[in-house]
């Protein structure tokens, strides 16, 4: 076989992968319109408990930011440098300050903390401080990070437990 047909097996086999994961996704997530209702919509605001409800389309707008950027290391709600950490709601509450809010989690993301909240992660993890190395949050206003919020705190209760359990559920 010639390199240039060999070549070109390889690159279609790859947009076959491609195509068959963007379908797989598309088929499984959670922005299927069905799944979205006013109580998965509806999540604490603050640390006092007020609650807020988005809209479905917030809420898929923060999950392409988040798939933008956040996505390459919190996949699924996991975090892959550390697997002991997840998004999910009872690892979030864990957190200190608690981050299972829309509050708190933009917070964070303009300000990141170690989980125990000792120490900054703000030269090791994007944030709104370091837009200089970490371009992919340059461009996130304030209504950007409440969206991305939102789809970290509302997917849990579309997708369930899949949701920050990695490879225990995928």
């Amino acid at each position: 076989m010639s390199p240039l047909l060999a070549s070109l097996g390889r690159s279609l086999g790859r947009l076959m992968i491609a195509i068959t994961v963007i379908i797989g996704l598309s088929v499984a997530s959670p922005a299927n319109a069905d799944n979205w209702d006013a109580e998965s919509l509806t999540i604490k605001s603050n640390p006092e408990g007020a609650l807020v409800t988005f809209s479905e389309k917030d809420v898929k707008a923060g999950r392409k930011s988040f798939n933008q950027s956040c996505g390459a290391c919190h996949s699924g709600g996991i975090t892959k440098t550390n697997h002991n950490i997840g998004l999910d709601p009872e690892t979030l509450a864990l957190a200190a300050p608690a981050r299972d809010n829309v509050e708190a989690l933009v917070d964070f993301m303009k300000e990141p903390t170690s989980f125990d909240g000792v120490y900054s992660l703000s030269e090791s993890h994007p944030s709104q401080l370091n837009t200089d190395i970490f371009y992919e949050m340059r461009d996130l206003n304030d209504d950007d990070l409440e969206h991305i919020a939102a789809y970290i705190l509302t997917a849990p209760s579309v997708q369930g437990m899949q949701w920050g359990g990695g490879k225990i559920y995928w």
